[in-house]
């Protein structure tokens, strides 16, 4: 049935179930830390509060993985995941302060 007067339905988005989340967590942890390793940063449209938590997630384990420290800065539309310095600071709060900037906050 069309839409009065030509109106298209907003566009919504389903949330990622767990497994959905489990499983793009570990594909996306082997790609991004193949970025880092390559070019030392990588970069992907985060839009959505799910999609930065998820790349924050990946950017830990990365961390994790390959036993450096990982950092991610997200601005609402894009977040970037790079390699943070050695001996980066434990909390947001206290990276923050350190770069001078709200938007960076260490993922590990």
């Amino acid at each position: 049935m069309p839409h009065p007067l030509g109106e298209q339905p907003a566009f919504r988005r389903t949330p990622l179930d767990a497994d959905e989340r489990g499983r793009a967590e570990a594909n996306f942890s082997a790609l991004v830390a193949q970025h880092l390793l390559d070019s030392g940063r990588f970069r992907v449209n985060a839009d959505t509060p799910e999609m930065v938590e998820l790349f924050q997630a990946v950017a830990r384990r990365v961390g994790e993985t390959l036993r450096r420290p990982v950092v991610s800065y997200a601005n609402g539309r894009y977040i970037v995941i790079t390699f943070g310095e050695e001996g980066a600071p434990a909390s947001p709060v206290e990276a923050a302060a350190r770069h001078g900037s709200d938007r960076r906050a260490p993922s590990r």
